[in-house]
């Protein structure tokens, strides 16, 4: 008897980890699942054994280009973000995930924490514009000129605000660099 269904994000078609490991996965052909992996013994998380998520809430936390539906057998350890068990396989990639529909979540939960940035610097729509391009470019409204440029406007934007110190005491959680020193100009990646 298996496992209720899980979770595993994969690189683009070559079956390898997106998010570390060395395996190549058996990928489903057709309606048929992949391959049971080998069993694994000994599992350690983040060392040894097949990592998955469990449910919605953890794959929250390891998106990337391709999604499957997975099961498990055997061993499992529920390691806070993640389970690791002993074997594993693919049963359907999750195709209402592409590069698009990343790119508009994305776009989403920027626009959820945009207000934060823009009660602080109101008269600045750099970043606005950029999540908007965002989704003008998921939308195929624009091209990746247009996007690249609102990236880099949003981009001078969040330097200059890290360049700023904000009203009011220190947060107790935040780092002793400023933003725009931990993640300098051209070092990010693109919405």
């Amino acid at each position: 008897m298996t496992a209720p269904a899980c979770y595993k994000v994969l690189s683009k078609e070559d079956g390898m980890p997106w998010h570390g490991g060395t395996g190549r996965w058996s990928l489903p052909e057709g309606d048929q699942p992949g391959a049971w992996m080998p069993t694994l013994t000994d599992l350690m998380p983040c060392q040894c054994g097949y990592h998955l998520c469990a449910g919605e809430e953890q794959l929250l936390g390891w998106l990337g280009p391709v999604i499957y539906v997975a099961e498990y057998r055997g061993e499992m350890i529920d390691h806070k973000d993640k389970i690791v068990v002993a074997s594993a396989r693919l049963l359907t990639r999750c195709e209402h995930w592409n590069e698009r529909t990343a790119r508009l979540f994305a776009a989403a939960c920027a626009r959820d924490v945009l207000p934060l940035f823009e009660r602080v610097y109101p008269a600045d729509d750099r970043v606005r514009r950029c999540i908007e391009a965002a989704e003008q470019f998921a939308r195929s409204e624009i091209d990746r000129r247009v996007l690249d440029a609102a990236a880099r406007a949003a981009t001078w934007a969040a330097d200059a605000a890290a360049a700023e110190p904000l009203p009011g005491p220190p947060s107790p959680h935040a780092p002793n660099a400023r933003a725009g020193e931990r993640f300098p100009s051209g070092k990010g990646g693109l919405p």
